[in-house]
């Protein structure tokens, strides 16, 4: 069953996507925007929250991602953006690389958090290897009052089981990339995924969306019916 055909979207909220034009790897012209927000109205969504990349290759401030946001929640909610019915709610936030620059943020409390609480931060790492003060940083955003919302974890190919018991023992939070339960990224990630799926470790969900084909391939992937009861309570 494809996540599109279970309804699995109706009055969802996504997590995690890259929607904000022209800041990152993600959407770049205003026209793709429609078009994927468009498909997200089909879908269902209630809301969304856009997680532009914040790393020392990508070094936005939060303040430009804001304004940039302003303006395209005003067409969106204005009616300017043609076809578009507006009834999603948008909201702006940041994936965080941990690394030095993220570090310097942080001390300054020049975030963009998750939430609407405002005390979470996404956070991401390499795909193959640790930050080297990964605990220590993961503890000083504990200390700084947030929780750590550790980006799509099934990702990450150095991290074992055991690395997972120990985050979520420390009060990590993880974000599931929904693809990961299709096979999308890999034979690997979609085994972690079901596994920390199963394992009741993962606290939301979104589908990480760059490009209009990716929320397509998304919501039409088969995945099982159990996995799908399983993600329903994200």
């Amino acid at each position: 069953m494809s996540l599109k055909e279970s309804g699995f979207f109706e009055g969802r909220t996504e997590w995690h996507c890259h929607l904000l034009p022209g800041v990152d790897d993600g959407v770049q012209v205003l026209e793709d925007d429609v078009k994927i927000l468009s498909y997200y109205e089909e879908l269902g969504f209630a809301e969304i929250w856009i997680t532009s990349h914040i790393m020392e290759d990508v070094p936005n401030v939060p303040a430009d991602l804001l304004k940039r946001f302003a303006e395209l929640e005003s067409q969106y909610k204005g009616g300017m953006l043609p076809g578009l019915k507006g009834n999603i709610k948008l909201h702006m936030s940041a994936e965080n690389m941990l690394d030095n620059l993220f570090e310097e943020r942080l001390e300054a409390g020049d975030l963009l958090p998750l939430g609407e609480e405002g005390n979470q931060l996404l956070v991401e790492t390499s795909f193959f290897n640790p930050p080297f003060n990964f605990y220590d940083l993961l503890e000083k955003i504990k200390s700084k009052g947030y929780f750590p919302m550790l980006a799509h974890p099934e990702r990450y190919r150095y991290m074992e089981e055991s690395d997972y018991d120990k985050l979520k023992k420390m009060g990590v939070r993880f974000q599931l990339n929904l693809p990961s339960l299709s096979g999308m990224y890999g034979q690997t990630a979609q085994k972690k995924a079901e596994m920390l799926l199963k394992k009741g470790y993962y606290d939301i969900c979104g589908c990480d969306t760059h490009r209009l084909h990716q929320i397509q391939s998304c919501a039409s992937d088969k995945i099982s019916p159990k996995l799908i009861k399983m993600a329903e309570k994200l």
